[in-house]
């Protein structure tokens, strides 16, 4: 029985390129742990993997007894130990388990391109696309309904700062529910990741300009 043709096999790995890229574009914006190129690689492989998996059933029909499903159904269980790596736990918080979902549907998409089932594979990679667009600013709205915000302060890299911008916030009654704190290039300045719960009524613009008048306070943003 005659395998998978070279053409064919060309359209199917540009076209898990094409599809993985797509969706790694969006982690990619974001400045995720997996983005773009991992993104592409899971797809391409993916299919790769499905495509021999074919051909060497085809190959050997009839000679001996081949699953042609089985070399292909460890890409699910292996995807997760790369999904694994892009989620972090920081105090209360668990982040990264979007990117792990898109690395594993991805994967899933390879997976169907490279057994050559292209509308299933369009139709999830546009799902899974405009998911993770819309669905993400549908879940910012029910965030702002909740009034759970999240303060990106930059400020002077010295003792006591985070303890100035948390005692203010305090004093305005707003419960602090995680906070990070990332080193920037320059090493005078310092950016806190602050998820905030606000009080009904609050009002999140002169917040934000309040904290800007904190000493050391250079810069005060919203979080996505």
């Amino acid at each position: 029985m005659p395998g998978t043709g070279d053409v064919d096999i060309i359209i199917r790995i540009i076209l898990a390129g094409i599809l993985g890229g797509l969706i790694g574009l969006e982690r990619e914006s974001l400045n995720k742990s997996a983005g773009f190129r991992t993104h592409i690689l899971v797809c391409v492989g993916s299919a790769l993997i499905m495509l021999v998996s074919q051909d060497l059933y085809q190959l050997y029909h009839g000679a001996t007894n081949i699953d042609p499903g089985r070399i292909a159904a460890q890409v699910v269980s292996g995807i997760g130990f790369l999904g694994a790596g892009t989620i972090m736990r920081e105090g209360a918080t668990v982040k990264g388990l979007t990117t792990a979902a898109s690395l594993w549907v991805v994967a899933g998409v390879g997976l169907a391109i490279g057994a050559g089932f292209y509308f299933p594979a369009l139709i999830t990679t546009g799902v899974v696309f405009l998911a993770l667009i819309y669905l993400g600013k549908v879940e910012k709205l029910i965030a702002g309904l909740a009034h759970v915000v999240v303060f990106m302060v930059t400020a002077e890299n010295r003792p006591g700062q985070l303890g100035r911008v948390g005692s203010y916030l305090g004093e305005r009654g707003i419960l602090i529910l995680n906070i990070q704190m990332k080193q920037l290039s320059d090493d005078r300045k310092v950016m806190f990741e602050i998820d905030t719960k606000l009080p009904p009524k609050t009002d999140l613009n002169e917040i934000m300009y309040e904290l800007g008048d904190i000493p050391g306070v250079y810069q005060v943003e919203q979080g996505e």
